[in-house]
């Protein structure tokens, strides 16, 4: 490990107390950055977080920088990453962040090698962004949870999620960090090669930090007239807590029915409008509706009650018994009229890779679903509004929404079922990505949850309503439908693809230099 978070030419600051303080600021930077993330408000806590990277990687090689990664993202995931133990014990969770800290030392390293070029910060940043975009697609199609941008909706810079969605806000919100630090480098360490100029790192620093005002001055195209509708969510929580909360299935799905009666009598009164759509939970009915006829007439009893279809959330059975998570468009008096099936469902969760590998980790494999990704446009119709149905954890990757949103999605909805995860920091985690979505691609959101945290999200990404946790709650909205197409629509993934092959080649020119200079001073030294 030593070898591991040692420079191969050590010079200045290479005694044991320099080590020990890289280290801990390593480490501390990476839980400075846990804590900008939902549930806290200190999204400003980013910035700090990358100002303690960016120094500890200067000048340093690709295998110390490493090190020094992994430590920062230990810091970072291990905390982020803690409902995933709740009721599955430690091991699974530790090994998740041990994974997953691998890819941000892997970035860490391409960082510590640009980091002596000039304008670093700017190709640090981009490295940063690069080993999110890689993080999110692999293993089993990755895992974006936890990118920078995604703890930052109560921050200055969510608008610029509207031009280049939450990859140019990641880049955005690290290179503010990284630029600071390199300010402090240079102000403070009187060795640096640039001289201790800091106007680059201060400008760089100003204009990242500007980038999200200014982003709010770029308007949306405008799209076709739209309506106003009044859309309701229903949150019937659970029984019990935990992996065994859908082992009464019938009484989650009679929670929701319950609670949207309970919705229809106060349309009845007159204490709430009538609502032309209803979005439930993920897993609100995981009685197949469409094989048990009970389960099937207490769905339409409630859309009957109330007056308005209703986006049932269901677990679906296949012939070759594999299963869908799926929602299901519910009329009453004919039932299901529209179908969307998640997209890409979750490993280790709604299917195990490699069961016979992972289950000498952990017994819980076997409790793992055998669910399959589902195919289509990801929105349905309802009641003649086009309904994006970004399903749970879907709403954590790029390409699904916007594919919603080029299906002609006027209205978002993310059904959710956080029960599984108790009393942790996941639903707020979750939420806070559907507020990034919102302003990406300026449209209202609905979070419906089993147990909550449910919400009513404005499409500059303000909570306008939310309920509790683990309580039955009502929320009654009535949003302006956009068809809009803000810049982050129409380009899609173009910005995270520039940012990559900026990384790459600021990468390869860092490699190329720092040969050179080897070779260079081989040279001086006969």
């Amino acid at each position: 490990m030593r070898r591991l978070l040692t420079s191969r030419h050590p010079g200045p600051g290479a005694t044991p107390v320099w080590r020990c303080a890289r280290v801990a600021a390593a480490a501390g930077g990476g839980v400075l950055l846990y804590l900008s993330f939902p549930p806290y408000t200190t999204w400003w806590l980013a910035l700090p977080a990358f100002a303690l990277l960016g120094p500890v990687l200067w000048g340093r090689g690709a295998r110390s920088g490493f090190g020094y990664g992994f430590l920062f993202g230990m810091g970072f995931l291990l905390p982020l990453l803690s409902w995933t133990s709740i009721y599955v014990g430690p091991v699974p969770w530790v090994a998740l962040t041990v994974a997953e800290s691998a890819f941000i030392g892997l970035a860490a390293a391409g960082m510590s090698v640009v980091s002596r070029l000039p304008g670093a910060p700017l190709w640090t940043a981009a490295v940063w962004v690069a080993g999110e975009a890689l993080r999110g697609r692999v293993p089993f199609g990755g895992l974006p949870w936890g990118r920078v941008g995604f703890g930052q909706p109560d921050g200055p810079l969510l608008p610029i999620a509207a031009i280049g969605g939450e990859p140019l806000l990641s880049y955005a919100a690290v290179l503010a960090g990284l630029a600071a630090g390199e300010l402090v480098r240079r102000l403070v360490v009187h060795r640096s090669p640039v001289k201790g100029n800091p106007a680059m790192p201060a400008l760089a620093v100003a204009a990242a930090l500007a980038a999200g005002p200014l982003a709010g001055l770029v308007p949306p195209t405008p799209g076709t007239p739209q309506r106003t509708i009044t859309v309701a969510a229903i949150q019937g929580n659970v029984p019990r807590l935990g992996l065994d909360f859908n082992a009464q299935r019938r009484a989650v799905l009679d929670n929701h029915v319950k609670v949207t009666r309970q919705l229809a009598d106060e349309v009845a009164a007159g204490t709430r409008p009538q609502p032309d759509i209803v979005i439930w939970p993920e897993n609100s009915s995981d009685i197949n509706p469409l094989r048990n006829p009970d389960a099937a007439a207490a769905i339409d009893s409630a859309a009957r009650a109330v007056g308005a279809p209703v986006l049932v959330g269901t677990v679906l059975s296949n012939p070759d018994a594999t299963t869908t998570n799926s929602s299901l468009v519910w009329e009453a008096g004919t039932g299901p009229v529209a179908r969307n099936d998640k997209r890409r469902v979750q490993p280790f969760g709604e299917y195990i890779p490699w069961r016979g590998f992972f289950r000498l980790f952990s017994s819980y494999v076997d409790r793992g679903g055998n669910f399959v990704d589902g195919t289509g446009s990801g929105a349905v119709d309802m009641a003649g509004v086009r309904v994006g149905d970004v399903i749970c954890w879907e709403v954590a990757f790029d390409d699904l929404v916007a594919d919603s949103i080029d299906a002609g999605a006027t209205l978002l909805a993310v059904p959710s079922n956080n029960a599984t995860f108790g009393l942790s920091d996941m639903t707020y985690q979750q939420l806070a990505m559907s507020r990034v979505r919102a302003v990406e691609h300026d449209r209202p959101v609905v979070v419906a949850t089993t147990s909550g945290v449910s919400a009513m999200i404005a499409p500059d990404g303000t909570v306008t309503q939310r309920t509790g946790q683990f309580e039955p709650g009502i929320l009654v909205d009535q949003p302006t439908l956009k068809d809009t197409t803000t810049l982050a629509t129409r380009w899609r993934s173009a910005p995270e693809w520039v940012l990559v092959a900026l990384s790459v080649g600021a990468v390869v020119v860092g490699v190329v230099v720092r040969r050179r200079g080897r070779r260079g001073r081989k040279d001086e030294h006969g």
